[in-house]
């Protein structure tokens, strides 16, 4: 990857695999989630499907009993519990000022457990220093201002919009994580200072939840890779793969009108589907 790339399917193409007759469920890649909350349990379930239809292997899933009874009503094929994993996704749907002792444990065990973390929405609050292994945080606008506060930068929403770049940039530098800013033009930042940006994407993905679809895909995408995955700059080729799946399906889905997240995530195997092809 150059300084600064504009990502296309052909790109993408190199970090989607297709699976072969020597696979199972393990090499196409497990996927730890602790994702959703009683207050937030869409987002586990938005999530959950999303991974599913993305080519997860298997998806272990960590979190409340009530919540957990949802996603199994949506996806039965769901496996409860930690377990072994080739990476996690942590945060959806979960309040990062008041996350619970058994949800703070759970990242911990993310962060500490030697794969590739995708760190979104409540557990970005648990990025208070640099990250040790290879991590995707996926903020919108105003969680990448607390992840800069958080680190004695003040920015204004004005300040950040002007120069979305360099603030993505400065944010992958100070945390040591891939940063994919999310927004109607996605950009992913890596701590070595090269950035990709995305095509700009539908409007009509500004409705709730699509945010949680993405992360599923961003996490499918990379434990699928988990073995390619040598530094940072794989990590953001795999978070921006994952990134142009979620718009293409959601411009599949949309047809021009509007759509609903879970519309993106039933739609995601029929976009992967020619770029396999």
């Amino acid at each position: 990857m150059s300084d600064e790339t504009d990502w296309t399917r052909d790109d993408a193409v190199r970090w989607l695999r297709r699976p072969t007759a020597g696979d199972d469920k393990y090499s196409r890649g497990v996927l730890g989630m602790a994702t959703g909350s009683e207050r937030y349990p869409g987002a586990a379930v938005l999530g959950v499907d999303a991974a599913v239809r993305a080519g997860a292997g298997m998806v272990r899933y960590v979190g409340p009993d009530a919540v957990a009874h949802l996603v199994l009503q949506r996806r039965p094929e769901i496996v409860r519990g930690i377990g072994r994993v080739q990476a996690w996704l942590i945060g959806s749907g979960i309040d990062g000022e008041d996350p619970g002792d058994e949800r703070v444990a759970d990242f911990r065990h993310a962060l500490a457990d030697g794969v590739p973390v995708v760190v979104d929405a409540g557990a970005l609050s648990a990025v208070t220093g640099r990250i040790n292994g290879l991590a995707v945080l996926t903020p919108h606008a105003g969680e990448l201002r607390r992840l800069l506060a958080a680190r004695g930068t003040e920015v204004t929403a004005d300040e950040l919009m002007h120069d979305r770049e360099h603030w993505a940039r400065r944010t992958a530098e100070d945390t040591g994580a891939v940063v994919l800013l999310k927004g109607s033009r996605t950009l992913v930042a890596e701590p070595g200072g090269g950035l990709i940006r995305l095509p700009e994407a539908s409007p009509w993905l500004s409705t709730a939840g699509t945010g949680d679809v993405l992360a599923g895909i961003v996490g499918t995408v990379v434990a699928a890779s988990a073995d390619r995955l040598h530094s940072s700059v794989e990590l953001a080729e795999a978070a921006a793969t994952a990134s142009l799946v979620h718009a293409l399906a959601a411009e599949h889905a949309s047809g021009g009108g509007p759509i609903a997240a879970l519309d993106v995530a039933e739609a995601v195997p029929a976009v992967i589907a020619p770029l396999l092809a």
